[in-house]
């Protein structure tokens, strides 16, 4: 097998071993190449230091990988790394192995994500999974992948810091100064620790680093999913007090309705997400590229969005023009708005801010009336197959049929079906209203025309 050898933090460089080989062995292969002697160099790999009775597949050192050998310190400092080793050899596992899912599916919870105790021993016999980590590949696979938990100094970048004790639960991993360890890098005295993920799919250099996706993790309890109710693996646990669980095919389809439905949340801190799929309150999802579950296409049309409902939220319109709706920011309450042609961006068209037409002076009108004209002398056409036959107006009638602006927020909404009582379909609006009055509904709008 080959590993990747960063000798004092310097470029790496392959060396190979043989299948089931130990941590001495690669130690004698680094010094033969380096000039120095073997039992003097020190194998440190996420986060710890590496005995040299190890082998290399116990360390969960699979082929490719990249591990530091460093040079120990002189005199006293090196007494007291080896005390700090004794007790990091009692108290910290390999990061591959860490299982942070208790964090996310405390049992203490009453919710789905919760299994009742198992009372057969076999059960508890049975081995963890491996990854309990999925990430966000946003350079070769462009997918949610299995992750790999890796660590390093804060202070030099290198993967050369021994930790004083494994990360116990997300909050470790994700916040900064949490934990602190010893770095063993030349010249270095940084003491703080630096999480990060990669995408286990492939193999990756140092800056190739993945979002991780905390909520996303391996079923290790069974739990069915809330929606589809089959146990698969993995799955999306929700921040919710339930703890709901969603396996990631249901999670797709939830996304995706709430895309085309526009329900989905602008909130000021987190951005544009959801919340738990079982609508529980405060349970919005505060990692956003959970969404990226759309695929790449699906998530441009979430970003739009997202960058709509932040203009919309902070007082601006949309050009109305068809094949434009650029966002603009007016001034004042000026009702007079100008989509300016500039750098390739606007169209240039000049619009009402209320009502989304080209702009008039006077009061908004609801309804626009056909121009009135006298038929010609001698030759009369029928007023209705005049309307209808006007080329450039078919698709707008089209438009206008279909869809009208709520009467609060001036989003579009189609009506494809159902009664006149219409809900705004902006998750921060949802304003009541009747297609037809295009006001609020109301008992009148109720009585006279509900169905029509």
């Amino acid at each position: 097998m080959i590993v990747y050898v960063r000798f004092n933090s310097s470029h790496g460089f392959p060396v190979e071993v043989e299948e089931g080989a130990r941590v001495s062995e690669l130690k004698e292969a680094v010094g033969r190449l380096q000039g120095v002697q073997p039992d003097q160099l020190r194998v440190i790999f996420a986060g710890r230091e590496l005995g040299s009775d190890s082998t290399l597949q116990g360390c969960d050192l699979p082929e490719q990988s990249t591990v530091h050998v460093v040079l120990p310190p002189a005199g006293t400092e090196r007494r007291l790394e080896q005390v700090l080793q004794r007790r990091l050899s009692r108290g910290v596992d390999s990061l591959t192995r860490l299982d942070l899912s208790a964090s996310r599916l405390p049992t203490t919870s009453i919710g789905l994500a919760v299994i009742l105790q198992n009372e057969d021993s076999n059960m508890q016999s049975e081995p963890k999974p491996l990854s309990t980590f999925y990430v966000f590949c946003k350079t070769e696979c462009r997918a949610i992948q299995p992750g790999k938990l890796r660590v390093r100094c804060r202070t030099c970048k290198q993967g050369t810091l021994t930790l004083s004790r494994g990360p116990s639960c997300w909050d470790d991993v994700l916040l900064p100064d949490r934990i602190h360890g010893v770095c063993q890098s030349p010249n270095c005295d940084g003491r703080v620790a630096e999480f990060y993920l990669k995408c286990a799919a492939h193999p990756t250099c140092d800056n190739d680093t993945s979002v991780p996706l905390d909520l996303i993790m391996t079923n290790v309890r069974h739990v069915p999913c809330i929606a589809c109710t089959d146990v698969v693996s993995p799955v999306l646990v929700s921040q919710c007090a339930e703890r709901h669980v969603i396996c990631l095919d249901c999670f797709h389809t939830y996304c995706m309705t709430r895309l085309n439905e526009r329900q989905f949340i602008h909130d000021l801190v987190v951005g544009y997400s959801l919340p738990c799929a079982a609508g529980c309150p405060d349970s919005l999802i505060k990692e956003v590229h959970h969404f990226r579950v759309l695929g790449d296409e699906q998530y441009e049309r979430y970003q739009r969005y997202a960058a709509e409902e932040c203009l919309l939220q902070m007082g601006g319109v949309l050009c109305p023009a068809p094949g434009c709706g650029a966002g603009l920011l007016v001034e004042d309450d000026r009702r007079r708005v100008h989509c300016e042609l500039k750098e390739g961006l606007g169209c240039g068209f000049v619009f009402c801010r209320d009502c989304k037409e080209e702009y008039h002076e006077g009061e908004c009108r609801q309804h626009f009336a056909p121009a009135a004209g006298g038929a010609m002398q001698g030759y009369v056409v029928d007023e209705n197959a005049a309307l209808r036959a006007r080329w450039e107006q078919a698709t707008k009638d089209i438009i206008n049929e279909t869809t009208r602006p709520c009467p609060k927020c001036r989003v579009p909404v189609e009506k494809n079906g159902g009664c006149m009582h219409m809900t705004c379909p902006r998750a921060q609006c949802k304003f009541q209203w009747c297609w037809i009055c295009r006001v609020e509904w109301n008992r009148e709008c109720m009585g006279n025309h509900w169905f029509g």
